[in-house]
Order: C-alpha cells, then sequence, then structure tokens
C-alpha cells in the first residue's frame, strides 16, 4: 500500500494487469476508479519494451476515431466506415486501458504472474517494480512486493484491486495536497 501511495504521491501511475476472464471487468472498474491504466484483455508483446510501436497504434486509434466521428468531412465511403469501424473495435479492445498512456509507468500490479509471465519479463527488463498477488503455483523471486493470495476468486481479486486503487487514490491526494491544491 505504501510503496504504491508513494509511486502515484510522487507523480507516477500504476499499471493494472489482469487478462483472467473473472478479473478482466473487477480490475478495468478498479483501475478507472483510481485514474490508472489497465490491461484487462490480451498482453500484446513489447507492451512495454517497445512502447513507441503501441504508442503508434494508440495514435492511429484516435486518429480513426477522428475520422469517424464526422465522415463527411473527409469524403469517406461506406465500405471505407465499415472497416474502419471494424478495425477501432479491434484496438480498442486491446489498447483503450492504456490509450491515455504517455510513458511506462512507475510500478505494475498484475494478478496472476504465471498467465501475465510476458508482463512480468517486459517489466523487469525495465526494472519496474512489480506488485503481484502469488498463488501457491507462483514464483516469489521475480516480484518486488509479493501479495501471497488466492488469484482465482472473484473476491479476493476485487480486494485486492480495491486496495491498490485506494492506495493511488491516497498517492493523488497527497500530490495534490503537496502543490497546494484544496483536495476538500
Amino acid at each position: 500500500y505504501a510503496f504504491v501511495r508513494d509511486t502515484v504521491a510522487a507523480g507516477q501511475t500504476v499499471l493494472f494487469v489482469g487478462t483472467k476472464r473473472q478479473a478482466a471487468e473487477i480490475l478495468q472498474e478498479e483501475a478507472l476508479r483510481a485514474n490508472m491504466f489497465f490491461v484487462n484483455q490480451r498482453w500484446l508483446g513489447g507492451m512495454l519494451t517497445n512502447f513507441q510501436t503501441i504508442r503508434k497504434s494508440i495514435d492511429k486509434m484516435k486518429k480513426m476515431e477522428g475520422k469517424l466521428a464526422d465522415p463527411s468531412q473527409y469524403g469517406l465511403k461506406k465500405k471505407e466506415i465499415m472497416k474502419m469501424q471494424k478495425e477501432i473495435v479491434k484496438l480498442q479492445k486491446y489498447l483503450s486501458g492504456i490509450k491515455d498512456m504517455r510513458g511506462v509507468p512507475g510500478a505494475v500490479f498484475v494478478l496472476d504472474t504465471r498467465i501475465e509471465h510476458l508482463a512480468v519479463q517486459e517489466a523487469k527488463r525495465l526494472e519496474i517494480p512489480l506488485i503481484a498477488i502469488l498463488d501457491s503455483n507462483c514464483d516469489p523471486d521475480k516480484i518486488d512486493f509479493p501479495i501471497p493470495g488466492n488469484d482465482d476468486a472473484a473476491r479476493a481479486i476485487s480486494l485486492y484491486c480495491d486496495l491498490i486503487a485506494k492506495a493511488a487514490l491516497d498517492g493523488i491526494a497527497r500530490q495534490q495536497g503537496s502543490l497546494g491544491l484544496d483536495i476538500g
């Protein structure tokens, strides 16, 4: 809790990662509540280590969304609009949680290190601190802040995500307080 709070208070972000079916919606809600980023569908290889390429895909998605907002202005035909809509849906599925992320996060919170092994590898390569829920079948050696617990139960996932989100919100409040902003 203290690490996440201090990381966010220092102006950095936390990336929530969990692609299990039972975790996806819970993780997304808590990340959005804390105004943090999330990956809840599929971890795309290079999402952290090759962020410039991922950023290009995000920019492409935003550009297409802008064109679809007023297709007549761009002279788009019906077939082009349909093709663009299909591509946007696909991009949004995987990139909507990191759409506004400008760089690598200050920390990564992972729900299941076995399933999200690529996220763990990339974070380790970039020396980004890892916070992870570790079930009895996970290796704690790669994790900076291990949390022993059940990574399968929806109630447990909700508890962990809520705790990290509260820590992030506390960090945001501290950051705003140190800037002299009225947080009342």
